[in-house]
């Protein structure tokens, strides 16, 4: 199993989408991020956390699910950082490989020693960006490949159905 855990504030300072949304509301930054994280995990099959840490949303901590995308507010004294670190610490076993999405150089390096992996922000844009490409073309070839009727007609009756379509005679 692959898991991928996601410093929300990390990545959301470092895509230039989600810092604009930020700079308006930081609710629709976080929103955006866990769609966007939402859609890969769809298309990756790879399980995927994201951590906010409280210093945006006082209060106590909580765990949620949004759109099959775990989703954990830290402690209010507890950071993002933390959090990941024991998270990587529980879930890290030799069936479970655990990439962690963030472009905090102290971070990256204690997550090494646990054994995780890091993607940076831009490897996962980067990532996000072939997949979307991915998606469109495969779209593009079902749509291409798609008979425009269900039923196969020759061209004289698609004609003739089109002029009645049209209230021709």
């Amino acid at each position: 199993m692959v898991i991928l855990v996601v410093d929300g504030y990390n990545i959301i300072g470092a895509w230039d989408e989600l810092q604009r949304l930020k700079e308006k509301e930081i609710g629709q930054a976080r929103d955006r991020l866990i769609e966007l994280m939402a859609e890969y995990q769809a298309y990756s099959g790879h399980r995927v956390i994201i951590v906010f840490d409280a210093y945006y949303v006082k209060g106590i901590a909580s765990k949620l699910k949004q759109y099959k995308v775990d989703v954990i507010y830290t402690k209010e004294k507890e950071t993002a950082d933390e959090c990941i670190e024991k998270l990587v610490k529980k879930i890290k076993n030799i069936k479970t490989q655990v990439y962690v999405a963030t472009s905090d150089y102290a971070e990256q390096r204690t997550i090494f020693g646990q054994g995780a992996l890091r993607k940076s922000a831009r490897e996962l844009l980067i990532e996000m960006s072939d997949m979307e490409r991915e998606i469109e073309a495969s779209i593009e070839v079902h749509k291409r490949d798609q008979p425009l009727s269900k039923i196969e007609l020759n061209q004289e009756i698609r004609e003739r159905f089109e002029k009645m379509r049209r209230g021709e005679k």
